[in-house]
């Protein structure tokens, strides 16, 4: 089974070879959160200690009298608590729980404290804002992306910039779901021979744990939670920055705020008119394609295990990966390496573009010829957000919650999903092989709690301002098509493009990123057509 590949961020085997100061900071796994030392730290739902009337059917921001005490709502701001496993300064840095609804259509109901992070600006005499960041995911810590790189932004952006990260709903600090313990998890994710209870066995946990919290930790509620957020830290507009999953949250927020959308940059994009079935399979299309150019620079090298054939040596990998399922490799440490987590270990490695090749031809030779899966598996538990002493990380299971609360519920059966699998089969024949159930229903929501009423649908722009978009060619994850959609059903939007492999572009090149800056600093925006090479 090869599991949470949409939307993700790059794993933090990826973030060690890649360049990109933001992804390299946000996207560790095992980070945990820096709670605020002055104010809790994310609680579950509590019963609202803020009187309000009674709610509009359908929230209306800020002008719905019941919402107007968290919109108004001072953040006490403090110390951020030290993390151990991080060994960056971050005294510069400080920490506050913002309230919010658990239901927006009833805030009369319980609350939520949002775990929120802020780098202040550097020049505070030229502050423009605050520059809000998502990672990805979802279930990627905003917060962890400041606090793991302090640095990321230095320069213009963080001169008149307050950096700003927050936790979304069900994710590190934010009533974090983590719904099955280690030892459980280990076995859920790495078997290579789910049972038919498989999904089940997530959903009934999840269900045990947080049945009060999932229905509400949909995207669209953490858009409304992002511009609560605004409100509290005095900005007009919202000035942000969403990578990969982190797109389409913005795109919702410019959907439901277009009066406060300031300057947006979307960069690895998905369309939320794609249905979750038709985004995986061209999602695995996309990886399919990667693998292939992988083994083709490889066959080049004198310490490639794939043979020298370009054509063969695609096929090569993914035999042995496959082969893994009957043939497992045993580590070190006593673990075992099957096809599941073999293969998520080298997909994981695809996010990272042609940095992160050295490292995945060298931990493929050494399972290939060695017969060492050590590397492999590593590969793997980074992408699984799992640390060297087996622990997960504390919201491991926002990726299913959050997706599916956001609708992701098609169910193709019959012709329609024999359909499905024959164009999954022609798409990614390499890739889908070895499981193509869990390719399609990734997540598998068919069995979660209850029913999301999101659908997909196109999002247009009613923004005065235009979004800036950024697609790259060879993004496995996120395919360049997407952002080209996302740009023409925005209607209000520009595409950048960064002409390379690996996921995301403002970290990749040194143009996407001063083409970008230049926006965030004094709304210039980019010229349609720009093509920027990779570094």
């Amino acid at each position: 089974m090869i599991t949470r590949t949409p939307r993700r961020t790059l794993p933090a085997a990826v973030a060690a070879v890649a360049t990109a100061a933001l992804l390299a900071g946000c996207s560790s796994g095992s980070g945990t959160t820096a709670a605020p030392a002055t104010t809790p730290a994310a609680t579950a739902a509590t019963p609202s200690a803020i009187p309000t009337p009674t709610p509009t059917a359908k929230p209306t921001g800020a002008a719905d009298p019941a919402l107007k005490a968290f919109y108004g709502q001072q953040l006490a701001w403090g110390p951020c608590a030290k993390d151990p496993k991080n060994e960056e300064d971050t005294s510069a840095l400080q920490c506050a729980a913002l309230k919010v609804p658990l239901d927006y259509t009833a805030p009369a109901g319980g609350t939520l404290d949002v775990a929120v992070v802020r780098n202040p600006a550097a020049k505070p005499d030229q502050r423009i804002g605050s520059l809000l960041l998502n990672p990805g995911g979802p279930g990627g810590s905003g917060v962890s992306s400041v606090t793991y790189e302090p640095k990321g932004f230095d320069g213009p952006v963080h001169d008149r910039y307050d950096i700003v990260g927050f936790d979304p709903r069900g994710t590190t600090g934010t009533t974090p779901l983590n719904c099955l313990d280690d030892q459980a998890r280990d076995a859920w994710l790495n078997t290579d021979q789910p049972g038919s209870d498989h999904g089940k066995q997530l959903a009934d946990a999840c269900q045990a744990k947080y049945a009060q919290v999932l229905p509400f930790v949909s995207t669209r509620n953490t858009a409304r939670d992002m511009d609560v957020l605004r409100a509290a830290l005095g900005d007009q507009k919202l000035s942000y920055l969403g990578m990969s999953y982190g797109t389409y949250l913005g795109s919702l927020y410019a959907e439901e705020f277009p009066d406060k959308v300031g300057r947006l940059v979307l960069d690895g994009a998905t369309s939320a008119s794609t249905s979750l079935i038709q985004h995986n399979i061209e999602q695995q299309a996309g990886f399919e394609r990667a693998l292939k150019a992988f083994a083709a620079d490889c066959v080049t090298k004198t310490d490639c295990s794939l043979g020298k054939d370009p054509e063969q040596a695609p096929q090569k990998l993914a035999a042995f990966l496959d082969g893994l399922k009957d043939k497992p490799l045993t580590t070190e440490k006593g673990r075992t390496l099957g096809s599941s987590a073999a293969w998520n270990g080298v997909l994981g490695l695809l996010y990272g573009g042609e940095k992160a090749w050295p490292t995945l031809r060298n931990g493929i030779g050494w399972a290939m010829v060695r017969g060492k899966g050590d590397n492999l598996l590593a590969f793997a538990d980074s992408y699984n957000g799992r640390d060297k002493e087996g622990h997960y990380r504390s919201s491991a299971d926002a990726y299913t919650a959050i997706h599916c609360a956001d609708g992701a519920t098609d169910a193709p059966a019959g012709e329609q999903l024999q359909a499905a699998l024959a164009d999954l089969a022609a798409k990614a024949p390499l890739i889908s092989k070895h499981d193509p159930m869990a390719g399609l229903f990734d997540p598998d929501c068919r069995i979660w709690p209850f029913r999301a009423t999101e659908k997909p649908h196109v999002i247009k722009s009613a923004a005065t301002t235009p979004i800036v978009v950024v697609g790259s060619t060879g993004d496995p994850a996120t395919p360049y098509a997407w952002a080209e959609k996302l740009t023409a059903e925005l209607g209000n939007a520009v595409l950048l493009s960064r002409d390379g492999e690996g996921h995301t572009g403002y970290g990749a090149s040194k143009c996407v990123r001063a083409s970008v800056d230049a926006f965030l600093l004094d709304g210039t925006v980019p010229a349609a057509g720009i093509h920027c090479p990779t570094d």
